[in-house]
């Protein structure tokens, strides 16, 4: 599987942008697209999103798509099937947490968008599928170096996974979009 790692703050702010990284998520679950579609999508001028993909495509998030449908417009694909980053990176500079606010913003509401769109629609889906998914949650009590071990054995199997997947279009297959948490909390904000 393709990765990028945002390693500087110049990326960062690059990706933590609203529209970008609904570009980029648009791009990598739905292929590739050109900007005019882009915008029709998400309710943005061509030129809008023309520019900010643009500036993914500056900082290595998306790339030129092999199929041209035409020299007139520009289709777009995404360059990496996951992005990594290290807060710690981050955090501890004002200019940096402004920039992961920003970012973590826009992924949480994807993430209850997501959510929400599969409440709405799991009954809609085959019984199997339906049955196959995850939807749980598990409070454990671990060190920190068992927490980090269970990073990386997650990790490694989203890889692993990721290399096995099915091609996009495959009729027996759908698009996953897999979600992992694995926080410390000193109380449970109920």
């Amino acid at each position: 599987m393709r990765e990028i790692r945002v390693g500087d703050l110049e990326t960062l702010r690059a990706l933590a942008h609203p529209l970008r990284m609904r570009l980029l998520v648009a791009l990598r679950l739905e292929g590739p697209a050109t900007a005019s579609e882009l915008g029709r999508k998400f309710g943005e001028s061509s030129g809008a999103t023309s520019y900010h993909l643009r500036q993914l495509h500056r900082y290595g998030f998306v790339e030129d798509d092999d199929g041209q449908p035409s020299r007139r417009e520009r289709r777009w694909r995404a360059a990496q099937e996951w992005t990594s980053l290290a807060v710690t990176d981050f955090l501890y500079d004002p200019a940096g947490r402004s920039a992961l606010r920003v970012m973590e913003r826009e992924r949480l509401e994807f993430i209850v968008r997501l959510m929400q769109a599969w409440y709405a629609e799991r009954a809609t889906w085959p019984r199997e599928w339906t049955e196959a998914t995850v939807d749980s949650d598990a409070r454990l009590w671990l060190r920190i170096g068992e927490l980090e071990a269970l990073r990386a054995d997650l990790g490694t199997l989203l890889r692993d996974y990721a290399g096995r997947q099915a091609a996009p279009g495959d009729p027996d297959a759908a698009p996953v979009y897999v979600v992992l948490e694995a926080l410390p909390v000193r109380e449970l904000p109920l």
